[in-house]
């Protein structure tokens, strides 16, 4: 990704035609919600099951966070 982001600036220096520019900052989002939702199933898999099994308030927590993550993951 940090190739990409590189890439990009790059591009916008050259003066590179929009469209293709465009396409690049796709490809480059698109890795980056390939790396958000790998954190998440992490994330949920680990501390997220953790806590459940644990129960209580910190459980409580915990999927707060979860779903407020994906809340933003849906919106971005």
């Amino acid at each position: 990704m940090e190739g990409q982001i590189r890439g990009l600036q790059r591009m916008v220096e050259e003066d590179v035609y929009c469209i293709d520019v465009l396409t690049q900052v796709a490809a480059a989002n698109k890795a980056l919600h390939a790396v958000a939702l790998g954190l998440l199933s992490d994330h949920m898999g680990h501390c997220l099951v953790g806590a459940a099994a644990r129960g209580g308030e910190e459980a409580e927590i915990k999927i707060k966070e979860a779903s407020d993550a994906i809340a933003r993951l849906v919106r971005s």
